[in-house]
Protein backbone atom coordinates (compact mmCIF):
# COMPACT_ATOMS: atom_id res chain seq x y z
CA UNK A 1 0.00 0.00 0.00
CA UNK A 2 1.57 2.92 -1.00
CA UNK A 3 -0.33 5.40 1.51
CA UNK A 4 -1.41 4.97 4.81
CA UNK A 5 -4.37 5.48 7.29
CA UNK A 6 -5.61 5.05 10.91
CA UNK A 7 -8.42 1.98 10.01
CA UNK A 8 -6.16 0.74 7.19
CA UNK A 9 -6.08 -2.86 7.65
CA UNK A 10 -9.42 -2.65 9.91
CA UNK A 11 -13.13 -3.63 8.74
CA UNK A 12 -15.66 -0.79 10.04
CA UNK A 13 -19.43 -1.58 10.89
CA UNK A 14 -21.38 0.71 9.49
CA UNK A 15 -24.73 -0.08 10.77
CA UNK A 16 -24.96 2.24 13.05
CA UNK A 17 -24.35 5.13 11.00
CA UNK A 18 -26.69 3.63 8.52
CA UNK A 19 -29.05 3.80 10.97
CA UNK A 20 -28.78 7.53 11.66
CA UNK A 21 -28.48 8.14 7.50
CA UNK A 22 -31.83 6.32 7.41
CA UNK A 23 -34.03 7.60 10.24
CA UNK A 24 -32.74 11.57 8.61
CA UNK A 25 -33.85 10.79 5.07
CA UNK A 26 -37.09 12.72 4.39
CA UNK A 27 -37.96 9.72 2.35
CA UNK A 28 -40.15 6.65 2.70
CA UNK A 29 -36.67 4.54 4.14
CA UNK A 30 -37.16 6.65 7.24
CA UNK A 31 -39.95 4.84 8.29
CA UNK A 32 -38.12 1.34 8.52
CA UNK A 33 -37.15 0.99 12.12
CA UNK A 34 -34.66 -2.12 12.69
CA UNK A 35 -35.75 -5.93 13.05
CA UNK A 36 -33.87 -8.72 13.97
CA UNK A 37 -31.18 -10.51 11.73
CA UNK A 38 -32.04 -12.42 8.84
CA UNK A 39 -30.87 -16.01 9.12
CA UNK A 40 -31.64 -16.97 5.39
CA UNK A 41 -31.11 -15.52 2.02
CA UNK A 42 -35.12 -15.86 1.98
CA UNK A 43 -35.96 -14.31 5.01
CA UNK A 44 -39.32 -15.04 6.48
CA UNK A 45 -41.21 -13.19 9.61
CA UNK A 46 -44.02 -13.46 11.67
CA UNK A 47 -47.17 -11.40 10.74
CA UNK A 48 -49.40 -10.01 13.66
CA UNK A 49 -53.15 -11.26 13.79
CA UNK A 50 -54.88 -7.80 13.79
CA UNK A 51 -58.60 -8.20 14.11
CA UNK A 52 -60.47 -5.16 13.20
CA UNK A 53 -63.24 -3.48 15.28
CA UNK A 54 -65.98 -2.90 12.28
CA UNK A 55 -68.09 -5.78 10.40
CA UNK A 56 -69.53 -5.69 6.46
CA UNK A 57 -72.96 -7.03 6.27
CA UNK A 58 -73.71 -7.77 3.14
CA UNK A 59 -77.59 -8.51 3.53
CA UNK A 60 -79.84 -8.37 6.51
CA UNK A 61 -83.33 -10.25 6.76
CA UNK A 62 -84.79 -10.45 10.40
CA UNK A 63 -82.08 -9.70 12.33
CA UNK A 64 -79.67 -12.04 10.55
CA UNK A 65 -76.58 -10.43 9.09
CA UNK A 66 -74.61 -12.07 6.07
CA UNK A 67 -71.05 -11.84 6.95
CA UNK A 68 -67.99 -12.91 5.12
CA UNK A 69 -65.87 -15.56 7.43
CA UNK A 70 -63.10 -12.98 8.66
CA UNK A 71 -66.02 -11.28 9.80
CA UNK A 72 -67.91 -13.53 11.66
CA UNK A 73 -65.15 -14.88 13.33
CA UNK A 74 -64.90 -11.19 15.08
CA UNK A 75 -67.98 -12.03 16.89
CA UNK A 76 -69.15 -13.73 19.94
CA UNK A 77 -72.48 -14.76 21.46
CA UNK A 78 -72.91 -11.05 23.51
CA UNK A 79 -70.99 -9.35 21.33
CA UNK A 80 -72.76 -5.53 21.09
CA UNK A 81 -72.29 -4.07 17.57
CA UNK A 82 -73.77 -0.58 16.29
CA UNK A 83 -75.02 0.85 12.14
CA UNK A 84 -72.22 3.23 11.19
CA UNK A 85 -73.54 6.44 12.10
CA UNK A 86 -76.39 5.78 14.12
CA UNK A 87 -76.77 5.61 17.69
CA UNK A 88 -79.38 2.72 17.99
CA UNK A 89 -77.12 -0.56 19.66
CA UNK A 90 -77.81 -4.19 18.82
CA UNK A 91 -76.60 -7.47 20.70
CA UNK A 92 -75.14 -10.46 18.80
CA UNK A 93 -77.65 -13.82 20.04
CA UNK A 94 -75.62 -16.59 17.81
CA UNK A 95 -72.64 -16.61 15.47
CA UNK A 96 -72.51 -18.60 12.31
CA UNK A 97 -69.29 -19.13 9.73
CA UNK A 98 -70.69 -16.55 7.66
CA UNK A 99 -73.78 -15.32 9.62
CA UNK A 100 -74.48 -13.33 12.72
CA UNK A 101 -78.22 -13.10 14.37
CA UNK A 102 -79.13 -9.36 16.40
CA UNK A 103 -81.44 -8.20 18.45
CA UNK A 104 -82.01 -4.28 19.54
CA UNK A 105 -80.24 -4.06 22.87
CA UNK A 106 -80.84 -0.19 22.69
CA UNK A 107 -82.61 2.61 20.35
CA UNK A 108 -80.94 5.17 21.97
CA UNK A 109 -82.59 7.54 20.16
CA UNK A 110 -82.06 6.36 16.68
CA UNK A 111 -85.14 5.28 14.06
CA UNK A 112 -84.84 1.63 14.64
CA UNK A 113 -87.78 -0.18 16.36
CA UNK A 114 -86.70 -3.67 15.92
CA UNK A 115 -84.15 -5.66 13.58
CA UNK A 116 -86.72 -5.33 10.79
CA UNK A 117 -85.78 -1.69 10.27
CA UNK A 118 -82.33 -2.54 9.59
CA UNK A 119 -81.41 -1.81 5.71
CA UNK A 120 -81.93 -4.80 4.08
CA UNK A 121 -79.27 -4.39 1.75
CA UNK A 122 -76.62 -4.33 4.63
CA UNK A 123 -74.35 -2.14 5.74
CA UNK A 124 -71.12 -1.38 7.74
CA UNK A 125 -70.79 -1.82 11.69
CA UNK A 126 -68.61 -1.02 14.34
CA UNK A 127 -68.14 -3.31 17.48
CA UNK A 128 -68.83 -1.70 20.40
CA UNK A 129 -67.51 -4.46 23.23
CA UNK A 130 -68.03 -7.82 24.54
CA UNK A 131 -69.30 -7.58 28.41
CA UNK A 132 -68.16 -10.53 30.26
CA UNK A 133 -69.93 -12.50 33.07
CA UNK A 134 -69.09 -12.64 36.26
CA UNK A 135 -66.53 -16.11 36.62
CA UNK A 136 -65.87 -15.61 33.25
CA UNK A 137 -63.26 -18.49 31.91
CA UNK A 138 -61.32 -19.75 28.89
CA UNK A 139 -62.28 -19.28 25.93
CA UNK A 140 -65.37 -16.66 27.00
CA UNK A 141 -63.47 -13.77 26.33
CA UNK A 142 -62.15 -11.76 22.50
CA UNK A 143 -59.36 -13.91 21.12
CA UNK A 144 -56.17 -12.03 19.90
CA UNK A 145 -53.00 -13.31 19.22
CA UNK A 146 -49.66 -11.49 19.11
CA UNK A 147 -48.48 -13.41 16.30
CA UNK A 148 -50.56 -15.07 12.92
CA UNK A 149 -48.80 -16.10 9.53
CA UNK A 150 -45.46 -15.76 8.14
CA UNK A 151 -44.42 -13.68 5.25
CA UNK A 152 -40.90 -13.30 3.40
CA UNK A 153 -38.66 -11.72 1.09
CA UNK A 154 -35.44 -12.02 -0.39
CA UNK A 155 -32.23 -10.54 0.85
CA UNK A 156 -30.53 -8.39 -1.30
CA UNK A 157 -26.32 -7.28 -1.75
CA UNK A 158 -25.64 -3.56 -2.07
CA UNK A 159 -21.83 -2.62 -2.92
CA UNK A 160 -20.31 0.89 -2.96
CA UNK A 161 -16.49 1.37 -4.02
CA UNK A 162 -15.35 4.40 -1.74
CA UNK A 163 -11.71 5.31 -4.06
CA UNK A 164 -9.44 8.51 -3.01
CA UNK A 165 -6.29 9.26 -6.13
CA UNK A 166 -2.91 9.54 -4.46
CA UNK A 167 -3.58 13.31 -6.32
CA UNK A 168 -6.38 14.00 -3.87
CA UNK A 169 -4.62 12.77 -1.30
CA UNK A 170 -1.54 14.87 -1.67
CA UNK A 171 -3.93 18.23 -2.31
CA UNK A 172 -5.70 17.73 1.52
CA UNK A 173 -8.24 19.89 0.49
CA UNK A 174 -10.30 18.22 3.10
CA UNK A 175 -7.66 17.12 5.84
CA UNK A 176 -5.25 14.40 6.02
CA UNK A 177 -6.26 10.58 4.57
CA UNK A 178 -9.01 9.93 7.69
CA UNK A 179 -10.85 12.72 7.21
CA UNK A 180 -11.24 12.57 3.22
CA UNK A 181 -12.15 8.68 3.26
CA UNK A 182 -15.06 9.48 6.82
CA UNK A 183 -16.16 12.30 4.07
CA UNK A 184 -16.44 9.91 1.16
CA UNK A 185 -18.11 7.48 3.25
CA UNK A 186 -20.30 9.37 4.16
CA UNK A 187 -21.17 10.21 0.85
CA UNK A 188 -21.31 6.76 0.46
CA UNK A 189 -23.69 5.82 2.18
CA UNK A 190 -26.08 9.20 1.17
CA UNK A 191 -25.56 7.14 -2.06
CA UNK A 192 -26.88 4.20 -0.34
CA UNK A 193 -29.52 5.41 1.46
CA UNK A 194 -31.28 6.24 -1.96
CA UNK A 195 -30.72 3.12 -3.31
CA UNK A 196 -32.59 1.66 -0.29
CA UNK A 197 -35.56 3.87 -0.49
CA UNK A 198 -36.16 3.29 -4.53
CA UNK A 199 -35.79 -0.50 -3.91
CA UNK A 200 -38.14 -0.26 -0.59
CA UNK A 201 -40.58 1.63 -3.01
CA UNK A 202 -39.91 -0.35 -6.37
CA UNK A 203 -38.28 -3.95 -5.81
CA UNK A 204 -39.30 -7.46 -7.06
CA UNK A 205 -38.68 -10.50 -4.72
CA UNK A 206 -36.66 -12.86 -6.06
CA UNK A 207 -35.05 -15.39 -4.38
CA UNK A 208 -31.26 -15.97 -4.59
CA UNK A 209 -30.23 -19.12 -6.27
CA UNK A 210 -27.67 -20.54 -9.08
CA UNK A 211 -27.23 -17.63 -11.73
CA UNK A 212 -29.73 -15.82 -10.09
CA UNK A 213 -29.60 -12.77 -7.86
CA UNK A 214 -31.13 -11.95 -4.94
CA UNK A 215 -33.78 -8.91 -4.73
CA UNK A 216 -35.66 -7.24 -2.35
CA UNK A 217 -39.41 -6.88 -3.05
CA UNK A 218 -40.99 -3.46 -2.12
CA UNK A 219 -44.21 -1.29 -1.12
CA UNK A 220 -45.36 -1.90 -4.77
CA UNK A 221 -44.90 -5.58 -4.81
CA UNK A 222 -46.44 -6.19 -1.64
CA UNK A 223 -48.81 -3.03 -1.34
CA UNK A 224 -50.57 -4.23 -5.10
CA UNK A 225 -51.33 -7.45 -4.36
CA UNK A 226 -54.44 -8.91 -3.84
CA UNK A 227 -56.31 -8.59 -0.58
CA UNK A 228 -54.53 -5.22 -0.10
CA UNK A 229 -56.90 -2.09 0.37
CA UNK A 230 -56.92 0.23 -2.68
CA UNK A 231 -58.91 2.97 -4.27
CA UNK A 232 -59.56 4.41 -7.86
CA UNK A 233 -59.05 7.83 -7.30
CA UNK A 234 -60.27 8.14 -11.25
CA UNK A 235 -58.38 11.00 -12.48
CA UNK A 236 -59.52 13.36 -9.04
CA UNK A 237 -57.61 15.72 -6.68
CA UNK A 238 -56.36 14.13 -3.74
CA UNK A 239 -58.34 14.92 -1.01
CA UNK A 240 -59.74 14.62 2.58
CA UNK A 241 -62.31 12.21 1.50
CA UNK A 242 -60.23 10.29 -0.36
CA UNK A 243 -57.68 10.37 2.46
CA UNK A 244 -60.53 9.32 5.00
CA UNK A 245 -61.82 6.42 2.80
CA UNK A 246 -58.69 4.88 3.18
CA UNK A 247 -57.74 5.38 6.41
CA UNK A 248 -61.38 4.10 7.20
CA UNK A 249 -60.04 0.89 5.23
CA UNK A 250 -57.20 0.62 7.48
CA UNK A 251 -59.13 0.94 10.39
CA UNK A 252 -61.65 -1.51 9.16
CA UNK A 253 -58.45 -4.37 8.90
CA UNK A 254 -57.04 -3.17 12.58
CA UNK A 255 -54.44 -0.99 11.08
CA UNK A 256 -53.66 2.33 12.27
CA UNK A 257 -53.05 5.29 9.62
CA UNK A 258 -50.87 7.86 10.63
CA UNK A 259 -49.09 8.43 7.47
CA UNK A 260 -50.03 9.68 4.04
CA UNK A 261 -47.24 9.19 1.53
CA UNK A 262 -46.89 11.29 -1.78
CA UNK A 263 -45.21 12.82 -4.02
CA UNK A 264 -44.02 16.49 -3.48
CA UNK A 265 -46.85 17.83 -5.81
CA UNK A 266 -49.59 15.85 -4.45
CA UNK A 267 -48.62 17.12 -0.77
CA UNK A 268 -48.77 20.96 -1.74
CA UNK A 269 -52.15 19.72 -3.51
CA UNK A 270 -53.52 18.53 -0.01
CA UNK A 271 -51.57 21.03 1.83
CA UNK A 272 -53.77 23.55 0.06
CA UNK A 273 -57.10 21.98 1.42
CA UNK A 274 -55.70 21.43 5.09
CA UNK A 275 -53.82 24.61 5.37
CA UNK A 276 -56.29 26.05 8.31
CA UNK A 277 -55.72 22.75 9.93
CA UNK A 278 -52.42 21.80 9.69
CA UNK A 279 -49.94 21.60 12.45
CA UNK A 280 -46.36 22.10 11.44
CA UNK A 281 -43.68 20.25 13.72
CA UNK A 282 -40.25 21.32 14.63
CA UNK A 283 -38.42 18.47 16.51
CA UNK A 284 -35.47 16.40 16.01
CA UNK A 285 -36.99 13.47 14.31
CA UNK A 286 -38.94 15.81 12.12
CA UNK A 287 -36.99 16.88 8.77
CA UNK A 288 -37.42 18.28 5.28
CA UNK A 289 -40.86 17.73 3.97
CA UNK A 290 -41.86 15.78 6.92
CA UNK A 291 -43.17 18.39 8.92
CA UNK A 292 -47.11 18.58 8.02
CA UNK A 293 -49.36 17.16 9.81
CA UNK A 294 -52.81 17.23 9.51
CA UNK A 295 -56.18 15.53 11.64
CA UNK A 296 -57.48 12.22 10.84
CA UNK A 297 -61.21 12.71 10.47
CA UNK A 298 -62.05 8.99 11.37
CA UNK A 299 -60.39 8.53 14.32
CA UNK A 300 -59.32 12.21 15.17
CA UNK A 301 -55.44 11.49 15.24
CA UNK A 302 -52.45 13.19 13.58
CA UNK A 303 -51.59 12.17 10.12
CA UNK A 304 -47.86 12.78 9.14
CA UNK A 305 -47.67 13.54 5.12
CA UNK A 306 -44.13 12.28 3.56
CA UNK A 307 -43.29 13.92 0.56
CA UNK A 308 -40.97 11.41 -1.09
CA UNK A 309 -40.00 12.82 -5.12
CA UNK A 310 -39.39 8.89 -6.10
CA UNK A 311 -43.43 8.10 -5.35
CA UNK A 312 -45.08 8.33 -8.78
CA UNK A 313 -47.17 11.63 -8.88
CA UNK A 314 -50.65 9.75 -9.64
CA UNK A 315 -50.46 7.42 -6.30
CA UNK A 316 -50.66 8.12 -2.76
CA UNK A 317 -50.49 6.12 0.37
CA UNK A 318 -51.93 5.68 3.60
CA UNK A 319 -50.05 4.37 5.39
CA UNK A 320 -49.40 2.58 8.97
CA UNK A 321 -45.58 2.53 9.66
CA UNK A 322 -45.74 -0.07 11.87
CA UNK A 323 -45.86 -2.38 9.00
CA UNK A 324 -42.21 -1.53 8.31
CA UNK A 325 -38.94 -2.94 9.12
CA UNK A 326 -35.36 -3.27 8.01
CA UNK A 327 -33.26 -6.81 8.49
CA UNK A 328 -29.42 -7.37 8.24
CA UNK A 329 -28.91 -10.75 7.00
CA UNK A 330 -26.82 -11.95 10.18
CA UNK A 331 -23.06 -11.34 9.93
CA UNK A 332 -23.65 -9.11 6.54
CA UNK A 333 -24.61 -5.53 7.70
CA UNK A 334 -23.22 -3.16 6.39
CA UNK A 335 -19.06 -2.86 6.46
CA UNK A 336 -16.16 -1.33 5.02
CA UNK A 337 -12.95 -3.10 4.13
CA UNK A 338 -9.68 -1.85 2.35
CA UNK A 339 -9.42 -3.28 -0.67
CA UNK A 340 -6.37 -1.15 -1.99
CA UNK A 341 -4.54 -3.59 -4.81
CA UNK A 342 -0.88 -3.63 -4.88
CA UNK A 343 0.52 -0.40 -6.57
CA UNK A 344 -2.93 1.10 -6.82
CA UNK A 345 -2.03 5.01 -6.91
CA UNK A 346 -4.33 6.07 -3.94
CA UNK A 347 -6.77 4.13 -1.37
CA UNK A 348 -9.81 1.92 -2.27
CA UNK A 349 -12.18 1.15 -0.03
CA UNK A 350 -15.59 -1.36 -0.51
CA UNK A 351 -18.88 -0.58 2.05
CA UNK A 352 -20.91 -3.71 1.31
CA UNK A 353 -23.99 -5.73 3.24
CA UNK A 354 -26.69 -7.94 2.50
CA UNK A 355 -30.24 -7.17 3.85
CA UNK A 356 -34.35 -7.04 3.27
CA UNK A 357 -37.08 -5.22 4.39
CA UNK A 358 -40.42 -6.85 6.19
CA UNK A 359 -43.97 -5.58 5.70
CA UNK A 360 -45.89 -6.71 7.97
CA UNK A 361 -49.96 -7.12 7.68
CA UNK A 362 -49.53 -5.24 4.77
CA UNK A 363 -53.09 -5.71 3.82
CA UNK A 364 -54.43 -4.39 6.73
CA UNK A 365 -51.59 -1.46 6.91
CA UNK A 366 -51.45 0.30 3.82
CA UNK A 367 -53.96 1.66 1.23
CA UNK A 368 -52.96 2.58 -2.37
CA UNK A 369 -54.58 5.58 -3.87
CA UNK A 370 -54.29 5.42 -7.80
CA UNK A 371 -55.07 7.37 -11.06
CA UNK A 372 -55.21 10.47 -9.04
CA UNK A 373 -55.35 13.44 -10.93
CA UNK A 374 -51.72 15.12 -11.48
CA UNK A 375 -50.26 17.30 -9.21
CA UNK A 376 -49.39 19.85 -11.99
CA UNK A 377 -53.15 20.12 -13.10
CA UNK A 378 -54.71 19.96 -9.73
CA UNK A 379 -52.56 22.64 -8.65
CA UNK A 380 -52.98 25.15 -11.64
CA UNK A 381 -57.42 24.43 -11.37
CA UNK A 382 -56.23 25.47 -7.56
CA UNK A 383 -54.63 28.53 -8.88
CA UNK A 384 -57.60 29.47 -11.36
Amino acid sequence: MLYSYTFADRKRDLAGVMSTVIKDEPRFISNFRAAPDATSRKHEYWEDLLTGRSITASAIANGVLTLSAGDAAKLRVGTLIALKNDPGLFKVTAVNDTSATVILAAANGSGFADVNSLPAGGGNFIIVSTPMSEGSGNGDGEENYSLGSTQWNATQIFRKEIVLSGSALAVSLYGNADDQLNRQTAFALADLARDLNRVALFGRRVEAAAGIRGEAGGLYYFGTAAGVPAIDAAGKNLDSFIINDAAQALLGEGGDPMQILCSPGQARVISNEFRDRMQILRSDDRRGAYVAVIVNEINGRGMTILADPDVPDTDAWVLDPACFALANLAGRAITDTDATPKGFDGIRRVAIGELTFEFKNIKQRVCRISNLLGSDAAIKALRG
